[in-house]
Parts: structure tokens; sequence; C-alpha cells
């Protein structure tokens, strides 16, 4: 009797509000890559489908005494109470074997609807806490995750000694205190520095740089550092 190998899952992530925009471009490219390496490619667009980002009380069955959000989403894992639409997107990160975070660098970080998303996914008792721990006890452990996106600032500005600092820096409390907490194997990020400078022969060399740096993370080669 043959067998079948598991066909690769990715789940990326997008946060941008235009459509038409290069960052969008970019997670096309990014899409198209992998999906041409054999990967079914899930996408949540969260501008485009109007995600709130807000953790909030309301989303929980009401409880006495004050409002603790981290036991509440636990309680509701549960009692199998959790929000649909937060729900829904769990069941794709639990099942993506490869989780994309598709984004422009606002104010050195997320956009807040992305930030929002992490908050209200990233849900204890499903991916962390109650029955898993921490990091390599997390429900992601053995799953892979990498951010995809772009700056206003040209990439001299994120060295040692440039106007910002070391890109590092900036992505140590994505990388440290949202991926690898819940267990995922963080990869080299993709960033296109400034896009909106470039000449459009720039920019389409950029998303073709994108698609082989995508195309190396699907084939499991490690991608430069730098």
């Amino acid at each position: 009797m043959s067998t079948f190998a598991a066909v690769p899952t990715a789940l990326i992530v997008h946060a941008h509000p235009e459509p038409h925009s290069f960052n969008t471009a970019q997670m096309t490219a990014a899409t198209e890559s992998l999906r041409a390496a054999g990967y079914r490619v899930d996408i949540l667009d969260l501008y485009a489908d109007g995600w709130a980002p807000v953790l909030a009380r309301e989303e929980f069955a009401p409880v006495d005494g004050p409002f603790k959000p981290q036991a509440a989403q636990m309680r509701a894992v549960e009692e199998g109470t959790l929000d649909a639409a937060v729900q829904d997107h769990l069941d794709l990160l639990l099942a993506a074997d490869l989780l994309v975070l598709s984004f422009p660098l606002w104010w050195f970080s997320l956009p807040a609807v992305l930030k929002g998303w992490v908050d209200r996914v990233f849900v204890m008792g499903g991916v962390f806490g109650g029955e898993f721990g921490l990091f390599g006890d997390a429900a992601l452990a053995g799953k892979r995750a990498m951010l995809l996106f772009t700056t206003g600032g040209p990439s001299e500005s994120f060295q040692q000694g440039g106007a910002f600092g070391p890109m590092d820096d900036f992505l140590f409390h994505i990388h440290r205190g949202m991926l690898e907490f819940v267990g995922f194997q963080v990869l080299e990020p993709v960033i296109t520095y400034g896009p909106a400078r470039m000449t459009d022969r720039e920019r389409t060399a950029a998303l073709d740089a994108v698609s082989e740096s995508v195309a190396r993370v699907a084939a499991g080669r490690p991608l430069p550092v730098g």
C-alpha cells in the first residue's frame, strides 16, 4: 500500500491596510513561492477581514470579580466557549507547520491589529499554560515561524552605529517574547528596507529576492544572517 507524505501547511497573517501596497505584493510573492514549493497556504488578511484586535471581557462568559484575561482564556478553552473567530484562527495556527507574520514595521514593532491578533489568538490554555508549558514545552514546539516585513528607513539605519540601532534589538520582543515563548523555532526574518524610496525596477528585484528567500525557507535551507 502506498503512503503519501502530509502536505506542509503555512499560515500567513497579513497586516497592511492597503491591498495595492508593496507590503501586500511582498506577501503575495511569499504566498506564491510557498505554493510553488508544495505548501498549502492559508491567509488571514486582518484589515480586509475587519479583525477586532481588542481582547475584551465581552467575548467571555461573565464572572464575579475582576476580569483576568488569561484566566478567562483558560476557562473558555476548558469549557469550549472561545469566541468563534478566535477559535477558527487558533485552529489554523495549531494546524500550520510554518507561521508567517506579514506587516510593515510601525514604530519599530507590530501594527496594532497584528499585536491584537497575538493577544487574542495566542490563547492561554491553547498554546501555552494549562497542560502546556513555555518555550520548548508549549503547544507550538516543533513548528517554525518567521517575520516578513517592510521598513520606512534604509538598511544602514538598522545596523550598529546607525540612526536606529541593530534590527535585532527591535525584534527581540517578537522573536523571544511572542514566538519562541509559545514554542516556535524562529527563522531569520525576510525584510525589504525602504521600498517607498525604490524605483520600480528595484521593487521588482526586491520582490524576486523575497521569493528566493521564502523558497529557501520552504526547502528547509537557512537564510543568510544579516
